[in-house]
């Protein structure tokens, strides 16, 4: 069996590495160290949780330790997709590199550039970043990477399949050619790995477990489910129903546990209901502070949060130990992040619980994801929870059950207004004025009707039927009654 001691690591790494209690290298780890340390680029192929981090960390810490680094021009660096990703290989270098002289800058969103600036013009050997905030300070005039000599990619299908492409082909041409390239992954699509060949040469290709397989530690579950009602409220307050149910039915095997949510405002409604119902849970996604963000992930961490509801920016590399489930509160949209998410239980050979909440529009993601992984997650039987009954039916029910003599029927209101009746007018006007009608046309007379005919009305208006009247009928303004004196002269 390979031991780090045979790997031909500094002897100042081995130090940490046995300070830090390990002993044997993962896999992935005694495959791709040896290649990287002779200056050959490396593509890494394994599963979530296996160790990829030490796997470029020990050698690019080894290959460094001899130079030093100029103002404002790091001698590696380390591009990651998120800030906790980012950080958490800071976390690690800083593990590995402590009986060294190393140094390091860290150049995330969320924190001042002011802080970052400071760093990089005493020059860092080590530069770990995300994409957009490297490029924010090249573009300032603060950085220069024309003497990178080792350049790492974390979590390179995301990097390449979620729009950081352009970036990501600046950030290649930024460098020098001469460089080495190191490419880590859990998943790598056929497509993805045609652009990965344009920034390798002749890479060796280190694949310690088939592409986009699960842990056999993770005991995974599917509970599928049918809302009571179609609209999205009543069927996402059944799956936060359905949730709460599991989370109890697990009991106390479900220590802690991160909850994964499709899109950043339910990751909010999520888990403020879960805190209303009295469980300790904190959100965690890219619209927080990083500050915040930083917080909720040492607590949860140190143990004070057992629920961690997170969107995918937690599904990513983050090494949390001690996971005992996974809920997947949504089913992905894209299936490799299923591998991502599922991954942050049972790591390093510990047993984890992953379970996923599935309502029938989920069929064609879930079918993707099988397809992926090339297993057929178990169905698990839902708990029972308290549906709602639909507003008509509890209508129904109640007006059946309720008594008449105790709760009497109110009489609908008719829309239309109350007129007087047509012969109460006619009478009062036929005894106040002597009506005189005057000659009407023929042309302009309507064709008789009989007298029984009923009268058209607009729909609606709750007019009486009866005679259609021509003219002003018998409803004489009093002003054309009046006699007027003829004026003298005129």
């Amino acid at each position: 069996m390979t031991k780090f001691s045979d790997l031909d690591l500094d002897p100042k790494v081995l130090k940490a590495i046995s300070e830090a209690g390990y002993d044997t290298p993962t896999p992935i780890q005694a495959e791709a160290i040896p290649p990287a340390l002779v200056g050959r680029d490396v593509l890494g192929i394994a599963q979530t949780g296996t160790g990829k981090t030490a796997s470029f960390t020990l050698p690019m810490i080894t290959m460094l330790r001899k130079g030093r680094a100029r103002a404002r021009m790091p001698r590696s660096l380390v591009l990651a997709p998120t800030r906790e990703l980012a950080a958490q290989v800071a976390e690690n270098f800083d593990i590995y590199a402590k009986h060294t002289k190393l140094t390091k800058a860290l150049l995330i969103g969320g924190v001042s550039f002011k802080e970052q600036d400071l760093l990089i013009d005493k020059g860092v050997d080590v530069l770990i970043a995300t994409p957009g905030r490297l490029l924010d300070h090249f573009e300032r005039g603060k950085l220069i990477l024309t003497d990178v000599k080792v350049m790492v990619v974390d979590e390179a299908d995301r990097m390449l399949d979620m729009g950081f492409i352009p970036d990501i082909e600046k950030i290649f041409q930024l460098t020098p050619f001469t460089r080495q390239t190191l490419f880590f992954s859990a998943t790598m699509a056929p497509e993805i790995e045609r652009i990965t060949n344009t920034f390798l040469s002749n890479p060796a290709r280190v694949e310690v477990a088939r592409q986009s397989t699960t842990s056999d530690t993770i005991t995974q579950g599917l509970v599928q489910f049918k809302p009571s009602r179609r609209d999205r409220a009543t069927a996402f307050k059944e799956k936060r129903d359905m949730l709460r149910a599991l989370i109890e039915r697990e009991g106390e095997e479900c220590r802690n546990a991160i909850i994964f949510c499709n899109r950043k405002m339910d990751v909010d409604v999520v888990a403020k209901s879960l805190i209303k119902h009295g469980y300790n849970a904190a959100p965690i996604h890219g619209d927080l502070e990083q500050s915040q963000r930083m917080r909720t992930l040492d607590g949860f961490r140190d143990g004070s949060l057992r629920f961690l509801v997170a969107s995918d920016v937690a599904a990513r590399g983050l090494d949390i130990p001690n996971v005992s489930h996974v809920f997947n509160f949504d089913v992905p949209s894209h299936s490799e992040d299923y591998v991502h998410r599922i991954g942050r239980t049972g790591r390093a050979g510990r047993k984890g619980t992953a379970l996923m909440l599935a309502v029938p529009a989920d069929d064609k993601l879930l079918t993707a994801i099988e397809d992926l992984v090339k297993l057929e997650i178990p169905r698990v039987e839902a708990p029972e929870i308290e549906r709602r009954e639909p507003t008509s039916r509890r209508r129904s029910s109640d007006s059946e059950s309720a008594n008449t003599d105790e709760a009497p029927k109110r009489p609908r209101r008719s829309r239309s207004r109350a007129k007087p009746a047509p012969e109460v007018v006619e009478t009062a006007v036929a005894e106040e004025v002597e009506v005189i009608e005057p000659p009407i046309p023929d042309a302009v007379l309507p064709a008789a009707k009989p007298a029984d005919a009923p009268r058209r009305g607009r729909k609606g208006r709750g007019r009486d039927a009866g005679p259609g009247q021509v003219g002003m009928g018998d409803h004489v303004p009093d002003f054309l009654l009046r006699s007027f004196s003829e004026r003298s002269g005129s």
